[in-house]
């Protein structure tokens, strides 16, 4: 039997403790990486996820993250840089401390990351990165100003990482997903009226009629991380459930 797709390599995610970022972790080492978790909170991981405690806002708390991936782990391959926040308002209602906390986590926390990491990425015979950005790059969300503006920020600057570092062998890509059902997504819900309604409502946002899942997100990292996929940089890889581009009829199928 051949090895696993991606055995030998140590992976680290960013926000890897719940959510999109959990189902990373756990789809990286089932396919045969040694994978860290780097969170806040690191309590209540799987025994086969390292959890490293990391704040992508302080440049000393990810270098003693990265060095201990790298001393406990035997090195580091891949990075997935999945941490990030949101905030609700137009530009209008945005306050600056909501707009510089925003960016400060989504964009400068990926540059902060990568930039501590390429070091030992360069060392790696299959070196990738993987940000996540999200349909806000490209679509209008309502009240997401903030948000958007720092996932179109996350795309460019995907490229722009691709670019610099493509002459290295070190491959950069992102993942853009659509509204992802989260246990935040059902913490969010229950504090609405009609918990259903509202649900029904991002289900069809979506053209395929129903959220999508952390799992699919989480295939997609991997497909894009993984050595299999040396030809494969500066790509954006929509996990959107048809939102970016299909315009069903509202009859349409979505079997």
């Amino acid at each position: 039997m051949s090895a696993p797709e991606y055995d030998g390599l140590v992976a680290a995610v960013t926000g890897g403790s719940a959510g999109i970022g959990l189902a990373v972790a756990e789809e990286l080492a089932a396919r045969g990486a040694r994978v860290a978790s780097l969170d806040l909170d690191v309590a209540d991981l799987p025994d086969h996820v390292l959890g490293v405690s990391c704040n992508v806002t302080d440049r000393s708390s990810i270098d003693a993250a990265i060095a201990r991936v790298v001393d406990e782990l035997g090195g580091l391959d891949v990075l997935v840089n999945n941490a990030g926040i949101s905030a609700v308002g137009t530009v209008e209602e945005l306050s600056d401390d909501q707009w510089h906390r925003v960016l400060d986590v989504n964009v400068v926390g990926i540059a902060r990351v990568s930039a501590v990491a390429l070091p030992h990425l360069r060392r790696s015979a299959h070196p990738s990165i993987v940000n996540m950005c999200s349909i806000g790059a490209l679509n209008g969300l309502p009240q997401r100003a903030a948000y958007n503006a720092s996932k179109g920020a996350v795309l460019a600057l995907t490229y722009a990482m691709a670019t610099d570092h493509v002459g290295e062998g070190i491959r950069v890509n992102c993942v853009s997903p659509g509204t992802v059902h989260t246990g935040f997504v059902d913490r969010m819900l229950a504090k609405f009226p009609d918990p259903a309604k509202e649900k029904a409502a991002l289900d069809a946002r979506q053209a395929t009629g129903r959220m999508v899942s952390p799992q699919e997100v989480a295939d997609a990292v991997a497909y894009l991380a993984s050595p299999r996929s040396g030809s494969t940089t500066g790509t954006a890889l929509d996990v959107d459930g048809g939102i970016t581009h299909l315009r069903p009829r509202a009859t349409q199928s979505t079997r």
